[in-house]
């Protein structure tokens, strides 16, 4: 663990794992679809395309991929993931981080550690979906050198979203 990750998480008065446990994929599920409509007015549509990304990957993770579970006192409180695209390109997913341990520097801190973690893994590029409104997300990516490559709009979770994609290059 990064010096960045470990002083967020004792900021925060938290901790993490990457050891999956049964749970965790349903409630990183559950808290995107809970945190989302509360504070982003997202339908519970939102819930079941988390859901079925999810479905797409084999549980437990091999080496090559990781899921970052933050927690506090024993409950989720944050997650991010590096999952496989090729074996030149990685995907960082599920970003999210519960109120309570917000402003604390570790969303940053998560990023950081999941690219430190695709250097070292040999990717050449990763790649992220977010949502164009996610505006604090979308800065912290570009700080990161993330460049939005695509964007696509559509009615989707519960409004007129536009869906945009970034890249970065590791070489």
């Amino acid at each position: 663990m990064g010096e960045a990750l470990a002083r967020a998480l004792a900021s925060a008065g938290a901790t993490v794992r990457t050891e999956q446990r049964p749970g965790d994929i349903g409630e990183i599920i559950r808290m995107h679809g809970v945190l989302y409509a509360a504070e982003h007015g997202y339908d519970v549509s939102f819930e079941g395309y988390v859901a079925k990304t999810f479905a797409a990957y084999l549980w437990p993770l091999d080496d090559r991929q990781c899921l970052w579970i933050v927690e506090r006192d024993g409950v989720w409180r944050g997650s991010v993931a590096i999952v496989e695209v090729s074996p030149a390109v990685a995907q960082l997913r599920w970003l999210l981080l519960h109120p309570e341990v917000r402003g604390h520097g570790l969303g940053k801190a998560l990023v950081d550690e999941a690219l430190a973690f695709c250097r070292a893994n040999g990717y050449a590029s990763v790649l992220l979906w977010t949502e164009g409104s996610l505006e604090t997300a979308t800065t912290l990516y570009r700080k990161f050198g993330f460049k939005r490559t695509e964007t696509k709009t559509s009615g989707i979770w519960g409004a007129t979203r536009t869906e945009e994609r970034y890249d970065l290059s590791l070489r």
